[in-house]
């Protein structure tokens, strides 16, 4: 489908790209990664045309469609959101507007040869219609839209209302229902809440589209691409499979080139030994001569650039009471809005949380509560004694000072540590050799998240709360972020999307929802199988108790647990009777107007049917009013089952065998 051959790009002088090449062919799934400023984006720039290679060639159809979704912030005005995503069908509205005109034609009183032509033009154009899906146009942008987490009511506001990153969701939308020939997606889970992030990557995996991608997320990676495309020092190379292959093959690939450059050194050390021994023989002349020539017609093999050893070892934090922190009935609002009410939470020693939910729901504000940022409107906070806190925000990138340089921040909070073990942390930290002179001002969003959270660690706090710790950082900053929160000995709570974090950091979750907490023991997966059950109440209960939710019972009272699981069947079913009726009923209207709607078509493109001197203009008439018929009701479904979802969803939230 496309393909890079021999590209080459520079900026300033400075190499990006380096004789790259590949393919992508269709129906292809492939991921890039590499470091931040590696040239990945300049990749699809190159690939729309935004930018132009020094050298090689870049072929693609002539009338290839593409979707892209850019890094930066969106702008839409004057439409709501459904407006805007459904007015991405720019062939299907064309068609619209068409049929709505010889709609108007064929109620007035025309020639039959015009009449003739009018209907057989309605009724190609009808077949093109459906063949685009038309019908069902409305109904799939609110199913997109709903996916990515917009309400009913979300989709009737004006973007310009909403937030960049809602607006970045509306363009993702518009790009899902378009269906193009090649999607083209920088770093799209940027800003998706968890459920909106996996709901994403089951819609990708189905869709027939060619698929580029970047993305510094593990398993969104491991759960969607075919093959890898990873840029390192200006060259790609490829890797077949997922996120997981990828780090297998890398490795083998490592040591293979560690084993080569390692011979060749060796090789070099026995010739220069040679030489060394007989420069001043006149008799080994000829052969100094020949293993000098060697030496310069050597093609030199460069050490392989190994992935990140995290060997920093942190001071143990002071040793703090058993309980860190309580949250006693704590609530928080602004305005007239609350966003967190009656929250119960204690914290303890050798707790890592990690606090998920909905964009929007309040976890930044329950983070600020913890961090004393923010005082409750009502309720209590309570730190145990000998508790100190170091809290992450991204607001806080601009606290650093923009005059110091990398290691003088360092040194300004790290107390009495020694200006060595300071460099060794910053070289974990990606920070090697003369970064550590580089200014705070010159330095990247990802360098300054990396800094502030080496001044956070050499603190010695003992109770660490971090609000989206890995935005900004690549996928090799997020490993050394992992190993480094691995090693630390301190309590931790932590905002993030990141589920490979969570699964290696937390040992419980806690899913803040409409204003309140529920805690699950374990990390992301555990804390999904115990979801997945919930959901699916009529399946057996997992048989161990090692990371259930707090909320269900670890007795092994198996009656009583059933008698209740079955009273709550029953009250569900009850409950979901009227909309599961409403449901039924309006598949029944949809399929019975659908049906209607092709006898139509195939009626109005039948010459007979004007040579029989059939009433056009009350045939059209007909057929307009069914198909907005069909979009009502096409609406109404999607709000009932949206409905029916919310209902089952909120029902099992606050059941538990101890009720």
């Amino acid at each position: 489908m496309i393909s890079f051959f021999n590209v080459n790009k520079s900026f300033t002088k400075q190499d990006i790209l380096t004789d790259c090449s590949f393919q992508v062919n269709a129906g292809e799934r492939v991921g890039i990664i590499g470091a931040n400023g590696s040239g990945k984006s300049t990749v699809f720039k190159l690939l729309l045309g935004l930018e132009h290679p020094d050298q090689g060639q870049i072929s693609r159809p002539k009338n290839l469609r593409l979707g892209y979704l850019p890094q930066d912030v969106l702008h839409f005005h004057g439409k709501t959101v459904l407006e805007q995503v459904i007015d991405v069908a720019e062939e299907v509205q064309t068609i619209e507007a068409e049929l709505s005109l010889l709609a108007d034609q064929l109620e007035q009183p025309l020639p039959e040869a015009e009449l003739t032509a009018a209907a057989q033009r309605q009724s190609r154009l009808l077949e093109e219609y459906q063949r685009l899906g038309g019908y069902h146009l409305e109904a799939r942008a609110r199913k997109v839209l709903a996916g990515l987490g917009f309400t009913e009511k979300d989709m009737e506001r004006r973007v310009e209302e909403m937030s960049g990153g809602w607006a970045m969701r509306v363009a993702l939308a518009r790009i899902l229902l378009a269906e193009p020939d090649l999607i083209l997606l920088d770093e799209p889970t940027n800003h998706l809440d968890l459920d909106s992030l996996v709901w994403l990557e089951e819609y990708l995996v189905q869709i027939t589209s060619s698929l580029m991608l970047i993305s510094h997320d593990r398993i969104f990676l491991d759960r969607v691409v075919h093959r890898l495309l990873e840029l390192e020092n200006g060259r790609l190379t490829s890797y077949l499979g997922n996120f997981q292959r990828y780090l297998e093959e890398k490795e083998k690939r490592l040591q293979s080139q560690w084993a080569a450059y390692r011979h060749q050194q060796e090789q070099i050390r026995q010739i220069k030994r040679f030489i060394d021994r007989n420069r001043a023989r006149k008799d080994r002349a000829k052969q100094v001569q020949g293993r000098l020539k060697m030496l310069d017609k050597m093609e030199l093999i460069e050490p392989p650039t190994s992935p990140d050893r995290f060997s920093f070892t942190f001071p143990p934090p002071s040793r703090a009471a058993k309980i860190v922190l309580e949250l006693k009935k704590a609530s928080k609002g602004y305005g007239d809005q609350s966003v967190v009410s009656d929250i119960d939470l204690t914290i303890q020693r050798g707790d890592r949380f990690a606090l998920i939910g909905l964009n929007g729901v309040g976890k930044t504000t329950l983070l600020r509560l913890m961090a004393g940022v923010l005082t409750p409107d009502s309720g209590e906070l309570v730190l145990g004694s000998g508790v100190s806190i170091a809290y992450f925000a991204q607001q806080q990138l601009e606290l650093l000072n923009p005059q110091q340089t990398v290691l003088e921040s360092l040194q300004s909070v790290a107390g009495d540590m020694g200006q060595g073990r300071l460099r060794t942390l910053l070289g974990g930290f990606l920070f090697r050799n003369d970064e550590v002179d580089k200014l705070v001002s010159v330095l990247s969003g990802g360098e300054r998240s990396r800094l502030l959270l080496c001044q956070i660690l050499v603190q010695q706090a003992n109770f660490l709360l971090l609000d989206e710790p890995n935005n900004h950082l690549d996928i090799q900053g997020r490993r050394v972020l992992e190993k480094a929160l691995d090693t630390y000995e301190g309590a931790i709570c932590l905002v993030s999307h990141d589920r490979h974090l969570i699964n290696a950091i937390a040992n419980k979750v806690l899913v803040l929802s409409n204003g309140r907490l529920e805690m699950f023991h374990g990390n992301y997966d555990d804390y999904q199988e115990v979801w997945q059950q919930r959901l699916q109440p009529t399946l057996p209960l997992p048989e161990t108790e090692s990371y259930r939710s707090e909320t269900i019972s670890a007795s092994k009272k198996s009656k009583e647990k059933k008698r209740l699981e079955a009273k709550w069947r029953n009250e569900l079913h009850r409950k979901k009777a009227p909309l599961t009726k409403r449901l039924e009923d309006l598949e029944q209207i949809i399929e019975k107007t659908s049906g209607r709607l092709d006898e139509l078509n195939h009626l109005l493109a039948k010459p007979d049917t004007y040579e029989n001197g059939a009433d056009i203009a009350a045939l059209n008439r007909e057929y307009n009013e069914l198909k907005k018929s069909l979009e009502e009701h096409n609406r109404q479904w999607e709000q009932t089952a949206i409905e029916l979802e919310t209902l089952e969803e909120s029902f099992w939230q606050n059941k538990s065998p101890d009720q």
